[in-house]
């Protein structure tokens, strides 16, 4: 699939989504990116803001089956990857799939449920495959999890063990619609004369995954690279945090900056594709030092500051890069010409 047809799926994605979620194309898009891009997304926001309905949506316009998992305190990790039941008929145990078995799961409030419950998405996140009792099971692709969680209602809750948050490849917050897209909310409600909403369907998961293929294509100057790595380093040497970003988050920026770049219709990326999907990618990487909890520093505002400080490559730094490499390829390159 050609650069150019996954940018016009992807834009026609994005329209039908944001017929369901009104007014969030900029959080859309970093979501279609981090799955575009192979990974998993944490949508946190307060409640109500269309989280679950940005799953569901996702799921009916990528041609995916969809099952949602409800987290509670008294979920166990068997409820998720499924167990085996003993068959009276033929006196054998056979095992009965849980919910992880599908195209896309919605780990709806993933920070209610216990850190065991919590440890068994880590397996199917990472290697797209579950254990019970000592058996593998692969997960069908395409395998994405997108998952909720409330940033402000603490009591009851586990937060999520950095670890697993470091599985998550980016984390995206939507906000309160503006006045006039909080009424055209209300407006398509009205005319739609019913709660349920059904979108098209636009491409199906083979094609998802001939988009994602296009997408590990698509080359990266170094100059880029390097400049992902240096905003990852800059993490963990900024005053305010006592954990920074690992080489799993440099990993991040570039491969959400490559699946940005291509929904924009471009087969490269530039540092603005970097630092578009950066908050998303790095904040929840970054543990701020305890003693600054009570003040405004924050990791999105450490992010910011990196963003301005990190000098991002220049045209013509990105122009030598591609100039090297060419010159590489070509047999006698670094000769003079005789």
């Amino acid at each position: 699939m050609q650069i150019q047809d996954v940018s016009a799926l992807s834009s026609a994605i994005l329209t039908e989504v944001e017929r369901a979620v009104v007014g969030k194309r900029d959080s859309l898009r970093l979501v279609l990116a981090g799955v575009l891009a192979g990974g998993h997304v944490l949508m946190e926001d307060f409640p109500g803001l269309g989280k679950t309905l940005t799953a569901r949506s996702f799921a009916q316009t990528l041609g995916l089956e969809f099952r949602r998992a409800q987290f509670t305190p008294d979920l166990l990790p068997g409820d998720l990857t499924g167990s085996f039941v003993f068959d009276q008929r033929t006196r054998e145990f056979e095992f009965r799939a849980g919910p992880l078995f599908t195209g896309l799961l919605l780990a709806d409030e993933i920070n209610r449920t216990p850190p065991k419950t919590q440890a068994a998405l880590l397996e199917a996140m990472q290697e797209h495959q579950v254990t019970v009792e000592g058996r593998t099971f692969p997960l069908p692709r395409p395998f994405h999890v997108l998952a909720t969680a409330n940033p402000v209602e603490y009591e009851g809750t586990y937060p999520l063990p950095e670890a697993q948050l470091d599985r998550f490849l980016m984390r995206v917050s939507f906000g309160y619609p503006s006045l006039d897209e909080e009424w055209q909310i209300l407006a398509a409600r009205l005319a739609r004369r019913q709660e349920d909403q059904t979108l098209r369907q636009v491409v199906t998961g083979e094609q998802l995954l001939e988009m994602q293929a296009a997408v590990e294509a698509t080359d990266v100057e170094e100059s880029v690279g390097r400049y992902c790595v240096a905003l990852a380093a800059a993490t963990r040497t900024h005053g305010d945090v006592l954990m920074g970003a690992s080489p799993r988050g440099a990993l991040g920026l570039l491969l959400c900056s490559r699946a940005f770049a291509v929904i924009g219709g471009r087969d490269y990326v530039t540092p603005e594709d970097v630092k578009a999907v950066a908050p998303a990618v790095l904040a929840h990487r970054i543990t701020v030092k305890p003693e600054l909890w009570m003040s405004n520093v924050s990791a999105g505002a450490v992010v910011s500051s990196i963003l301005h400080t990190v000098p991002a490559p220049s045209a013509r730094e990105q122009h030598v890069t591609t100039s090297r490499v060419g010159d590489a390829a070509q047999p006698g390159a670094g000769r003079d010409a005789r």
